[in-house]
């Protein structure tokens, strides 16, 4: 017992000599740290609210009038995986808001680019601001791919009652 008690104080004094040093200033030849940089301010000015911010658009974005079930399907497992932690299917809230209605709410090249791009939108939109004022909780980036994004499109599609 003696033995174990000398080899915790070694450690402890080891510990202490090897983490110390708090309060001295660099040397010459030690690179001062430098701070993080500061985080690029939004450029709301420039930020298109029907479109969101990313490599989504109009032109590259186009649905048919009719469900494409087969992706409302790819899309639906997706969601299961990476989405219904955070979201329901309905219009209530669990930690993100529910998706009841969000298809006839905003553009289908806005939604793509919030969930591929949600840092730089949430930075930029307003609506998204006052969402995160209410959620509390910034929407993880999901490192989706562009036909991920595009099925998950399809699926809210199915869940607002497109068919």
């Amino acid at each position: 017992m003696r033995n174990i008690k000398i080899i915790l104080v070694f450690a402890a004094v080891g510990f202490f000599i090897a983490c110390g040093g708090g309060n001295q200033k660099p040397t010459s030849d030690t690179p001062a740290e430098t701070p993080a940089a500061a985080p690029e301010k939004a450029d709301a000015a420039s930020y298109d609210p029907n479109r969101g911010e990313g490599k989504f658009n109009e032109q590259n974005v186009t649905l048919d009038p009719k469900l494409n079930v087969a992706m409302a399907e790819a899309g639906e497992k997706i969601v299961g995986v990476k989405c219904t932690s955070c979201h329901k299917m309905t219009e209530e809230r669990l930690v993100g808001p529910g998706w009841k209605g969000v298809t006839q709410r905003k553009t289908p090249h806005w939604i793509m680019n919030f969930i591929t791009n949600p840092d730089a939108m949430i930075d930029k939109d307003p609506e998204l601001q006052a969402q995160l004022e209410l959620c509390l909780v910034r929407m993880p980036n999901q490192s989706l791919a562009d036909e991920e994004a595009r099925n998950i499109v399809e699926f809210m599609r199915k869940n607002d009652g497109i068919k």
